[in-house]
């Protein structure tokens, strides 16, 4: 017999994917969830397990079960969200009366601030780069191998889009050369959801993409592939074979070693530069709700813990104002 908790995980899995459609990232760790989670309650409650004698005690049964297993909060709450999902799928489409992981209290998770590197110290990794692209550039230089690692125009395209636009790694490697819109100075961006945004082109940031995209367009042509000069993604791998769009994993990759070799902490990653953008925004008096529209959050409170006011700020602030200082 099969167990109908595997079936209807899969129904709603199915839903997400095709229906909702919603990211990749989102489907492959709600299926690892929602599917771990069916299993449970298929070896708990037997293959015949009827959903609709689940209540929230059986939830927080499992996240203990999570907890035992030396989870973390942060991914017993990811668990869940997930589970959530798929009872409130169900409560919609009639299967249970009610949503009974919606009785379940979210794991109170610790706060957390972002670290991120000051501005001079990004400034100072730009700024290296900036002059390694310019040396690159001059004649007689020789050019990196199509298969070398390192490619110093796409790099620092890739730096100064992460930190200059405070775009996500996804939204990154998600852009199509349609998306530069030079004339308004403004890339277009697919977030979470597939929602898009417009975000600025800063003067830095468009420096980079062009100075990028003519070595795009030289390494293309030695690789006969020509016709993608003007079309398809805008950040490819380098060795330009089929032209194939850059990975997120190979971006992270990209960032930690350019933090590493330029005295940055080993623990940077693209998420690093969009946590320093908010952050140096807010530093220089940028209205909160401003960095929401251009992180492309939906609550301030996201913003808010995206974004972080240094020590010597608070002690500045107070050295200032306060009369006892």
């Amino acid at each position: 017999m099969t167990c109908p908790a595997r079936d209807l995980a899969t129904r709603f899995l199915h839903m997400l994917a095709n229906e909702r459609g919603a990211s990749e990232h989102t489907v492959r760790a709600y299926t690892r969830e929602t599917s771990a989670f069916a299993e449970y309650l298929c070896a708990t409650l037997g293959d015949s397990v009827d959903l609709r004698t689940v209540q929230h005690i059986h939830i927080r049964a499992y996240l203990a079960v999570l907890y035992d297993r030396g989870l973390t909060r942060s991914s017993a709450a990811r668990a869940l969200a997930a589970i959530r999902s798929w009872f409130k799928w169900m409560a919609q489409q009639g299967i249970v009366e009610q949503n009974a992981a919606s009785l379940v209290r979210t794991p109170k998770l610790p706060k957390h601030l972002p670290r991120v590197p000051s501005s001079e110290d990004v400034n100072r990794v730009l700024d290296g780069m900036e002059q390694a692209t310019a040396r690159a550039a001059k004649p007689g230089t020789p050019r990196p191998a199509p298969g070398a690692a390192r490619w110093p125009e796409r790099d620092r395209a890739i730096w100064e889009l992460l930190y200059g636009c405070g775009i996500r790694n996804s939204e990154l490697v998600g852009i199509n050369l349609a998306d530069l819109h030079w004339s308004n100075d403004a890339i277009l961006v697919r977030g979470k959801g597939r929602k898009e945004r417009y975000v600025p082109l800063g003067d830095a940031a468009a420096e980079a993409v062009r100075d990028y995209l003519v070595a795009r367009a030289d390494r293309l042509t030695k690789a006969g592939k020509g016709k993608l000069l003007h079309e398809g993604p805008l950040l490819i791998n380098a060795t330009a074979r089929g032209a194939a769009r850059l990975t997120t994993r190979s971006v992270g990759r990209i960032v930690k070693a350019i933090a590493i070799d330029r005295g940055l902490s080993a623990d940077v990653h693209p998420h690093t530069l969009r946590h320093a953008f908010g952050t140096h925004m807010l530093e220089e008096g940028a209205d909160l709700r401003a960095i929401q529209e251009l992180l492309g959050h939906e609550r301030l409170s996201t913003t808010q813990r995206y974004t972080q006011l240094t020590s010597n700020q608070i002690q500045q602030v107070y050295d200032n104002t306060h009369p006892r200082a």
